[in-house]
């Protein structure tokens, strides 16, 4: 089974764009804090890009920005590719098929409300 659910927060605005079917297709990277240690120190975060499609992507586009919290579900992938210098490169990343969007919209956006 390869299923995960993570939960973080944007560290920029999601990129949204459409593919030439018309899907769109959303971006993102999240934060996602780890456990403290046992003596409480904050051990930072670990980044993981997400994607996703369609009328999820759309609304990525409409209600995420820079620094809202989101739960993501779905599945990891491994990309492949190899640079124009011939170096091999990786990447996980998630795509999911369940976003929440988790608390109110952080100031930034100008023109905006919570919704």
């Amino acid at each position: 089974m390869n299923s995960i659910t993570l939960t973080g927060r944007l560290t920029a605005d999601p990129e949204v764009r459409g593919t030439k079917t018309g899907t769109a297709i959303g971006e993102f990277r999240l934060a996602v804090q780890r456990r403290r240690s046992r003596e409480g120190e904050d051990r930072g975060a670990v980044y993981v890009d997400v994607v996703c499609f369609g009328r999820l992507a759309e609304s990525c586009g409409v209600y995420l920005s820079k620094g809202r919290q989101v739960a993501a579900s779905g599945r990891l992938e491994l990309d492949e590719w190899e640079t124009e210098g011939g170096e091999r490169r990786s990447r996980h990343k998630v795509v999911a098929n369940e976003l929440e969007f988790l608390g109110g919209r952080r100031e930034g956006r100008e023109g905006e409300e919570d919704r």
